[in-house]
């Protein structure tokens, strides 16, 4: 039977990252994977979904060139070559994860793997023990009773990122980050998209204001949306779909070539073993402490399958850490309120820490500061004035409390916010922290300005 210090279960970001550290930390480890290396996020989620939308982005820009002084005749897609494009970026990523575990010396064990009693891993028949492993199996798309899966006509993110013939119509149902984002994708590949959402407002994990600016840029791209809304079951047996949606309004029937379920995510917790080793599960979740540590000595869990948030940056963040308290070293447990979302729609959103709402209910006296791209020199010059940037902060101490951005960019923004957190940096720092202009950068400033009455381009 094979040695090894620790194994992990699964090689997608908290996977791959959580192995690398450890042998960087002195540990002989292996890493288990079933499918492709990098996991969902790399082969099927972050990665490809990212490379459909630049091209759909760059589709977008020919088709409004005329808006820059420029003619471009005829401009078409090849939604073969767009899929085509995703996938390959896909390859390279998941080939880049294969080379960067062989420089580091880190095993890869090809196989299902289960965990089992006596700190040991079966991977198709072959046994495995290590001192610690590590359960990172992530999450798969999460079905409704109401909306069964048939990979055909009812579709999850799988399938809508390898679709061989492009739909006419879509029914999206579901309008967190996948939803948007394949509303977005599919709308500016030129298929009548509707979104279906059970709550008030899309995107209901972000801040009010937020929402009401991407239901405007959507509606104004063509996409329709349903707020409050509820499919309560679809009719296959036609040549497309027929479904069933239940608004404040009555029934009403949505016609389409195919429905995409994206109503949240299913972790990968069965047929692991949890049950045989007495792993404690709650609400389809493992329970760990502040270090991901199981229930059981020697078996730890990180990513999608802790009550963490479900982001890929969360599942590299815990394994790292959950190696570095394994090797002894002094670590702070995650501050899961100092975490940035960002989701990657046209235009894009980006967050970090209390909406105004969370704030209000936490018993803060808030100052709220907003600054509008459509004030924006680079954002005018960029023809992306659609959006702001939003900042909240504790009226009595300056405490930098939320950050919300909607806009061109602005998940390459939300980092100033999350460090500027993390350093307990208040209102006044970052006012006098020089902002270069022109950038879509300096709407942070600017917005932060406003808060504190101090706003001079708007």
């Amino acid at each position: 039977m094979s040695k090894y210090d620790i194994i992990v279960l699964g090689s997608g970001p908290g996977g791959y990252v959580t192995a690398i550290r450890a042998s960087q930390l002195g540990f002989k480890t292996a890493v288990v994977e079933k499918e492709s290396l990098g996991g969902v996020c790399l082969n099927w989620g972050c990665i490809p979904t990212k490379a459909l939308l630049k091209s759909a982005q760059v589709f977008e820009y020919l088709k409004h060139a005329e808006d820059y002084g420029l003619s471009v005749k005829d401009a078409d897609k090849d939604f073969d070559a767009v899929v085509k494009r995703s996938r390959n970026v896909a390859d390279g990523m998941s080939k880049g994860v294969q080379f960067l575990l062989k420089k580091n010396k880190v095993d890869v064990i090809n196989g299902y793997g289960k965990v089992k009693p006596g700190k040991k891993v079966d991977v198709d028949g072959t046994e495995y023990s290590a001192d610690h492993i590590i359960i990172a199996t992530g999450a798969r798309s999460r079905e409704l009773p109401s909306l069964p899966q048939d990979g055909k006509k009812v579709i999850g993110y799988r399938e809508a990122l390898t679709l061989e013939k492009q739909p006419k119509k879509m029914i999206i149902v579901g309008s967190g980050a996948i939803g948007v984002e394949f509303a977005y994708f599919y709308n500016s590949m030129g298929t009548e998209v509707t979104v279906v959402e059970y709550m008030p407002k899309i995107v209901p994990v972000e801040d009010v204001d937020v929402s009401k600016q991407l239901e405007r840029s959507f509606k104004k791209s063509g996409i329709k949306i349903m707020t409050s809304a509820e499919v309560t079951s679809v009719d296959t047996s036609g040549k497309g779909v027929k479904a069933t949606v239940k608004t404040k309004k009555g029934e009403e029937i949505l016609e389409a070539d195919m429905v995409l379920s994206a109503v949240g995510i299913k972790t990968n917790i069965e047929n692991i073993g949890l049950e045989d080793v007495g792993i404690v599960v709650d609400r389809d979740k493992i329970i760990v402490n502040d270090y991901y540590q199981t229930n059981i000595p020697g078996y730890y869990a990180i990513g999608d399958v802790t009550p963490g948030q479900a982001l890929a940056h969360v599942a590299s963040a815990e394994g790292i850490l959950c190696v570095e308290k394994i090797a002894g070293q002094h670590v702070e447990a995650l501050d899961y309120g100092n975490i940035p979302g960002c989701t990657y729609c046209t235009p894009e959103i980006a967050s970090v820490g209390f909406t105004e709402a969370q704030a209000k209910e936490q018993g803060y006296d808030i100052k709220v500061g907003k600054f509008p791209f459509s004030a924006s020199g680079k954002a005018s010059a960029g023809g992306n004035k659609d959006g702001f940037v939003k900042v909240i902060f504790d009226a009595k101490y300056g405490e930098w409390l939320g950050c919300h951005m909607i806009g061109s960019g602005v998940t390459d923004m939300i980092a100033e916010a999350v460090l500027g957190r993390k350093l307990e940096t208040t209102g006044h720092e970052v006012l006098k922290a020089v902002h270069p202009h022109p950038t879509m950068s300096e709407a942070v400033m600017e917005a932060v300005a406003a808060a504190y009455d101090e706003v001079i381009h708007i």
